[in-house]
This record gives structure tokens, sequence and C-alpha cells, in this order.
């Protein structure tokens, strides 16, 4: 099977990020010598460099897109006087950016429009399907220097004293003291073997005795446990929408080359390119099966049937 390499794919998929939106009635923002600048050049505008302006207020994108669609009008009537429209390199200019304005309707209207939310549920239902139950805890710790701060300091939780109290007044860790020593939800993997040992075999509201890691000396108390759950579809549908963009994009590209007779005339590229599908088929075989070392050359595969 033919394969379109990632980074073409990644380019047809620019677009995305500022889709061109449809303008039904093309208000005019502007004119220039009576010449108008309307909301559909805007939204043209916006699909090209809407993404390089980061998190500019609305009022300030829409006043920046109109100076440079000024600018762009300007610059394009003072080359059209010195006749910069006429010759071989305008034309290939042209004829390049008409192309690429092909490519990114053909994108925006055909294989967007082709992906839908269904189509991003399913994937995610399928996988979630999956997921195997995991658990995690929620805990609080404190940590101190010497095995004897941790044990005086349990003396006074046995006698009553507020575990997160203590954990303000006298935890070493700054990322979780002021909190009372909360340390969240977490599951397996993520804390060093020592505490992560202890901590999973607590009782939910039961408090360690000291514990020792390369941090100092910990008292752990478990605050809950549960079956940890797969993040919200929400959160985690536009990453799936571009997988499905991307997978769908290289699809079709495939399509379209195999409907297309493609020929490389020049020597350097088309060596490139026959030596990367020569590779591609080469991993794509499967291992032929070879006889035992110890076989003699003219020796058949298998055993003669009887």
């Amino acid at each position: 099977m033919k394969r379109i390499p990632l980074i073409l794919m990644t380019f047809a998929l620019a677009g995305f990020a500022a889709p061109l939106t449809a303008v039904a009635d093309d208000k005019v923002v502007a004119t220039i010598d009576g010449r108008p600048i309307t909301e559909g050049d805007l939204a043209v505008a916006e699909s090209e460099i809407g993404s390089d302006m980061g998190t500019m207020p609305a009022d300030q994108k829409r006043t920046s897109l109109l100076e440079f669609l000024i600018d762009n009008q300007l610059f394009a009537e003072a080359a059209e006087g010195a006749k910069l429209n006429q010759g071989a390199d305008f034309e290939t200019r042209l004829n390049y950016l008409k192309r690429r304005a092909l490519r990114e309707l053909y994108f925006e209207k055909v294989i967007k429009a082709s992906v839908t939310d269904a189509d991003a549920r399913k994937i995610y239902d399928d996988q979630v399907k999956l997921l195997k139950p995991e658990e995690e805890v929620s805990a609080r710790h404190i940590l101190v220097a010497t095995e004897d701060e941790a044990k005086a300091l349990k003396e006074k939780i046995n006698k009553g004293a507020d575990f997160a109290q203590l954990a303000k007044d006298n935890s070493k860790d700054p990322g979780s003291k002021d909190d009372g020593g909360n340390l969240g939800y977490f599951g397996h993997g993520q804390m060093v073997p020592q505490f992560e040992d202890i901590v999973f075999k607590l009782k939910k509201g039961e408090v360690s005795d000291p514990v020792k890691t390369q941090f100092g000396w910990h008292l752990v108390k478990l605050e809950d446990r549960r079956t940890k759950q797969p993040p919200a579809f929400d959160i985690v549908k536009d990453r799936i929408v571009q997988s499905l963009l991307l997978q769908k994009a290289q699809q079709t590209a495939v399509g379209l080359r195999g409907k297309s007779k493609i020929e490389i005339v020049d020597p350097e590229i088309k060596k490139t390119v026959d030596a990367r599908n020569a590779a591609i088929q080469a991993q794509s075989k499967p291992a032929a099966a070879e006889p035992p070392k110890d076989a003699p050359k003219d020796a058949p595969a298998q055993a003669p049937k009887p």
C-alpha cells in the first residue's frame, strides 16, 4: 500500500486549526479607494494567520486582521503597478496558491465533514471497554527528617491530634504541607516503592507507622480508595477527532494516488522515493521460513510424505 509521509498529512490538516467560516451576509467592514473588504475576507485571513495571534482579545484580533488585509491590498496594487502580475514567476505562484486554496476547501468540505462527533464517541466507547479496572487511592502524608520525629507525631495522632494540622505545622514537603499533606488521588507506579507498598495496604482512615524513603520519614493516612475512571469524553474528543481526520486524510490521499499516474522525473528525488518504497515493501513482507542450519543446502524444506 502506498503511504503518504506524516509531515504532508500534518501540513494538509493545518487548516483545521482555524476553519473557514461561511458568511451569509458578506458585510463590508472597510473600503480602499472604494474597493470593499468584507467579513468573508476577514474569515479567510483568520484561517491563514489567526493561529499566530494566540489569545489576543477578539476586538484586537479583528482590528489586526483588517490591518493585514489593508496592507495586503495596498501591496498587491503596488505590485500590479510595477507589472509584477505578469510573467512565469507570477503564474507559478498564482497556480500554487489556487491549488492550495482548493486543497484546503476539499479538506474543509469533504474530509472534515466526513468525521463526526459520533465517530469519535464510538472510538472512545470501544477504548473504554478495553480498559482494565485500576485501583487508585487518595492519601495525606507528613514528611520529617528523622524516625524519632515521625514516632512523636504518630503518638499525637493516636491521642486524637488532627493529621492535616500536624502536616501543616511539621511536614517538610513544600508541595503538600499547606494543604494538610494532601496528595490527591494516585495509582500504582506513581510513588516511590517504599511509600506505595504501605499506602495501598492501609484501610480507609488508617495512619501508617513511620515509613523511610530517600526523602525522609513519612506518616501516611489513607483518605479514600476507588476504581480509576477514564478521562471524560469531552476532554479527549478533540484528540480523537484529529486522529480520525489524519486517518481519513491518509486513506483519501492513498486512494487519489492510486487513481493517478505519477511519474517523478527528477533523478535525485526518484532515487530517494524508490529507496523509501523499497524499505516499506521489505518491512511489509513476512519473513521467509529458513531451513535448519545443519540441513544440507539441497534438503527439502519439509520431509516428503510417505
